[in-house]
């Protein structure tokens, strides 16, 4: 009826996101507020949210909330690559428990369209490194090219920015430019050698430059910070098969298969 595997079911009963009573065979009975968990679990399924990153989120969830506040009573939706959660006038971030403020796109748009060009043309404004990164982030929704920016005044703020390096990487990566992109993950790993996002994301530009070798080593860094990163464990199978090493190769792909099916 959810689209969720008599398995997922389980892992979601076994790590107590679910409250289920024993039928008179042992059989495991559901209640509604089960049902409308269950019935998230899927939706962020059905929006493509990684299975491991569903069970992240809702286990930091059930860490914010007061105690005996059931998860059934929020409203949990995928937008893009993020959870959001809302709970009445709240709408925060449960990966960093971040609070967001709930603008439409539109609004967004006519914010930035507003301040951007005063901002950039005005570089020695009040604008710590925090809130050019900030300005950034929220470009990417209307200009690529002025978030790029963005990201590089905050570079030049503080070139040890991790995250910036990542962001702006991706957005060169994205627009077909891997070379450029790789010195910006290669510089955020010099800064948080476990910076997960970066080492994978190097490891698909390597792949995107013909480097098999270099990706392999830096998708196994991904792995050693984040072991059920079924992206990594795919892409490493996929290189391996071509290196024609399918001992490897079937390894990661076992890897990966068994976290998306749990």
């Amino acid at each position: 009826m959810l689209g969720l595997s008599p398995t997922q079911i389980r892992s979601y009963a076994n790590l107590g996101f679910l409250k289920p009573e024993r039928g008179d065979r042992g059989e495991l009975r559901f209640g509604f507020h089960d049902l409308v968990i269950l019935r998230t679990a899927s939706e962020l399924s059905a929006a493509e949210v990684p299975q491991r990153k569903v069970r992240r989120v809702l286990r930091r969830l059930r860490e914010q909330l007061p105690a005996g506040r059931s998860l059934a009573g929020l409203r949990i939706t995928a937008e893009g690559d993020e959870v959001v959660v809302r709970d009445g006038d709240a709408v925060w971030n449960p990966d960093s428990g971040q609070a967001l403020f709930d603008f439409t796109l539109s609004d967004i748009t006519e914010h930035t369209a507003e301040v951007v060009p005063h901002v950039l043309a005005n570089p020695k404004d009040d604008l710590d490194v925090h809130g050019w990164y900030a300005l950034a982030c929220e470009l990417e929704l209307s200009s690529i090219s002025e978030a790029k920016d963005a990201y590089e005044h905050v570079l030049q703020i503080d070139p040890r920015h991790a995250d910036a390096h990542v962001n702006l990487g991706r957005l060169l990566h994205e627009e077909g430019a891997p070379a450029a992109a790789e010195p910006h993950y290669r510089a955020a790993i010099e800064t948080d050698p476990e910076h997960e996002t970066a080492a994978f994301n190097l490891g698909v530009a390597l792949e995107d430059l013909g480097k098999l070798g270099e990706a392999i080593e830096a998708y196994k860094r991904a792995l050693l910070f984040d072991p059920d990163n079924a992206d990594a464990h795919y892409n490493l199978a996929g290189i391996y098969e071509r290196r024609g090493e399918k001992y490897a190769a079937l390894r990661h792909l076992k890897a990966y298969r068994a976290i998306v099916q749990s």
